[in-house]
């Protein structure tokens, strides 16, 4: 039986990935941007409280969070994306247009 990613979305751009299957091929990309699926950003294990951002204690370290890999744990995780924390870029974005003069 094959099983859909309904709930699944995009962990470095937010589009759904419900018309992919389950489970997720370690070189499956996002449709969209075309981002690697099979990484730790996108994991259910990962966490950045971890001191090696993996809550699972047996996995291998993988040091590129955002590439995909060989772990066996790897299980992919509703609500993987997180937009950019919109109020801090607008205020930047301010400030650089104040620097160099743009209204």
């Amino acid at each position: 039986m094959t099983h859909m990613a309904h709930d699944l979305v995009c962990w470095k751009c937010g589009a759904s990935l419900a018309a992919l299957t389950l489970p997720l091929r370690r070189l499956e990309e996002c449709p969209q941007c075309r981002a690697e699926l099979h990484v730790c950003r996108m994991c259910c294990e990962y966490d950045t409280r971890v001191a090696t951002a993996c809550r699972e204690p047996t996995a291998e370290e993988v040091r590129n969070k955002e590439q995909a890999n060989f772990c066996d744990f790897f299980q992919p995780r509703p609500g993987a994306y997180t937009a950019p924390n919109s109020v801090e870029v607008d205020k930047a974005r301010a400030e650089l247009e104040k620097l160099f003069g743009k209204h």
